[in-house]
């Protein structure tokens, strides 16, 4: 029988939930207009609408909070945490933002100009609007097994050569302002990337003089598992493994607020002399300063402190296992989900789920709304409706994967609110089959997964 590791932490501080009943929390979902997004934080028992900012920082972070720079210019966290991402990640500068989308908006004004291609393995929401307001289309050059939920792959993040070569050879390279790599895949149920695809992929934008760019917001989570599924590396620590991974990359966007271990913060980092210095104006214009980008001087200092102690390895283990703990017991009971069970959350499959469903009946974001209705989980959609619409014709974009995405913060809850959470899908799906469709009754023009509203078909 698999074990799973214990808490590597000492509880302090707890939180009081508030608990509803199963009437309220029907009724707090039909006034949410069946968007989870729209529901209240104390409405939700167990919170795994996302991974971002949700974490529990550490006596030591909190102790960081009281030594807090807040000078406009010149602040000595910022200097701590500007040596701590060279340390740890590798790279020659950094531009301070307040979340990873502000380092994607500037990168993206930077590098992208109308007309031109950006190829990822596998969109992301925020990163391809950025791409597409600045004039570029997203190809996606994911592995097809990646839309495959079924299959299970040690790497299923990878980046496919030959499609990326495929789309060099169309447009031609000086029509790729980079290649967008996400390290995990969150659209893809929080997958990695190999070391030897990266280095793959870095040999073959060297030939063309393509550089790349690296979503590195859950580059600590890919670290451990290559760690653990790639040969030559079990000896390897984490921070080695991640100056190796970046080794291979030109630069990166980061939201710290996943395996920066914080409530708020981000950072573009770059080896490239001339993106500094325009990103060091940009920052001025959209963030703050170049010496706080719109964090405070306590956010960087937690900010530092987190990013070491996210390496260390009796951390990020428990934080992995934690997750592969949910899923095994969904596939134990057959609940359908995202195979294999990636590093932040466990995706459900809702199209297996409510096969009686078509996607135009959003399975998925009506599997979220139940979910919250029969337990008081709050989850979230990552299919259709996150997927928007095509910009040029007004259809809907149909991904493969329409899926839940469980995600589970980091050092918030137990292995006994994963068996709740457990128990409460279990039960959904014995029920599936009364589980109705949804339908649009407001949908904004962008980003529509935040603030649409839904009713039952």
């Amino acid at each position: 029988m698999k074990t799973y590791p214990a808490e590597p932490y000492r509880i302090k501080v707890v939180e009081m939930p508030n608990i509803l009943t199963r009437e309220e929390r029907a009724e707090a979902i039909k006034a949410a207009g069946y968007n989870t997004f729209q529901l209240k934080s104390e409405d939700c028992y167990i919170d795994l609408l996302t991974d971002s900012g949700t974490n529990a920082m550490s006596d030591r972070q909190w102790a960081g909070l009281m030594i807090g720079d807040e000078a406009y210019a010149g602040s000595r966290n910022w200097a701590h945490l500007e040596a701590t991402v060279k340390e740890y990640y590798g790279f020659k500068h950094v531009v301070p933002t307040h979340q990873g989308r502000g380092a994607e908006n500037i990168l993206s004004r930077i590098m992208i100009t109308p007309g031109t291609y950006i190829p990822g393995n596998m969109y992301f929401t925020t990163t391809r609007f950025h791409q597409e307001a600045n004039g570029a289309t997203f190809r996606d050059v994911i592995i097809d097994e990646a839309h495959d939920p079924e299959v299970d792959l040690p790497f299923k993040g990878n980046v496919c050569l030959d499609k990326l070569q495929a789309l060099i050879t169309e447009v031609g390279a000086d029509k790729i302002p980079y290649v967008c790599l996400a390290v995990t895949v969150n659209m893809a149920g929080g997958q990695p990337v190999s070391m030897a695809n990266m280095r793959d992929v870095k040999n073959l934008c060297v030939k063309y003089g393509i550089p790349i760019y690296s979503d590195c917001t859950r580059c600590v989570e890919n670290a451990y598992f290559i760690k653990t599924r790639e040969e030559g590396y079990a000896d390897k620590t984490i921070r080695e493994i991640l100056l190796e991974m970046f080794s291979y990359t030109d630069g990166a966007t980061m939201s710290g607020k996943k395996d920066g271990l914080v409530n708020i913060g981000g950072f573009l980092a770059t080896n490239d002399d001339e993106l500094f210095t325009r990103a060091r104006e940009l920052v001025v214009v959209y963030e703050g300063m170049p010496s706080y980008g719109g964090m405070t001087g306590r956010d960087m200092e937690a900010f530092a402190i987190g990013i070491k102690e996210s390496c260390r390895y009796e951390y990020i283990r428990h934080r992995v296992e934690q997750v592969a703990y949910l899923g095994d017991k969904l596939i134990a009971a057959g609940v359908p989900v995202v195979k294999p069970i990636g590093g932040h959350g466990v995706f459900l499959d809702a199209r297996a789920f409510l096969s009686h469903l078509s996607q135009e009946q959003l399975p998925a974001q009506s599997l979220a709304a139940h979910l919250f209705i029969e337990s008081g989980v709050r989850a979230m959609e990552r299919g259709m409706v996150s997927a928007g619409r095509n910009k040029e014709t007004g259809e809907n974009h149909k991904p493969k994967l329409e899926t839940v995405r469980l995600t589970i913060p980091r050092r918030v809850y137990t292995y006994a609110h994963m068996d709740v959470v457990a128990e409460g899908i279990i039960k959904l799906y014995g029920e599936r089959e009364k589980i109705p469709g949804l339908k649009f009754v407001y949908e904004p023009p962008m980003l529509r997964f935040f603030n649409a509203r839904f009713e039952v078909v």
